[in-house]
């Protein structure tokens, strides 16, 4: 696959750019080099921006497992899943191969007990020549799958949904807010 070859559908595509991707005639992916081969993206001529990005993530819970959540022989899983969250935003190019490793300026996990579950909302920034949505959104999935680890022992039917980018700032393509509808 050359690097302007596609592997969306068309469908996809459409999809895709109702949420934001820049270039409806020819949508590439970046991480591929005139081979064919994966490959980490060169931003060294990208000029240092302020970045950040929020990324989101639910955690559906049953009314019994929310009752438990203060009683966790584990600790406070709520405190520790923000921990975790952190933890792995500063860990995400070891996680994601094609991830360049950030000098992260802030990190941010905000967890909520809400109806039906917990609300994790992660927040990263930067001063770089690349984005930190993966930061985030690995911050988010990390929390939500530590709730998980947490409180599996009361219910294995518990479903971590809707892990997404809410927003970003910063970069050359500009800001992007997720519409949630």
């Amino acid at each position: 696959m050359k690097k302007k070859d596609t592997i969306y559908s068309d469908e996809l595509i459409v999809d895709d750019l109702a949420d934001g991707l820049p270039d409806a005639e020819t949508p590439t992916l970046s991480h591929y080099d005139e081979t064919g081969q994966a490959c980490m993206v060169d931003v060294s001529g990208k000029p240092a921006t302020k970045r950040e990005a929020v990324a989101a993530a639910f955690v559906e819970l049953s009314d019994a497992v929310l009752e438990a959540l203060p009683q966790n022989p584990k600790g406070n899983p709520l405190e520790v899943a923000r921990f975790a969250g952190i933890q792995a935003a500063k860990q995400t190019s070891n996680l994601i191969p094609m991830c360049h490793p950030l000098a992260l300026s802030f990190v941010d996990v905000q967890v909520q007990v809400v109806e039906g579950g917990v609300a994790i909302e992660a927040t990263a920034a930067t001063v770089a020549g690349t984005g930190v949505e993966m930061e985030a959104m690995t911050a988010a999935s990390i929390a939500a799958l530590t709730v998980y680890d947490m409180t599996k022992a009361l219910d294995k039917g518990i479903r971590i949904r809707e892990v997404m980018l809410v927003r970003k700032s910063g970069g050359k393509s500009g800001d992007y807010r997720r519409e949630i509808v």
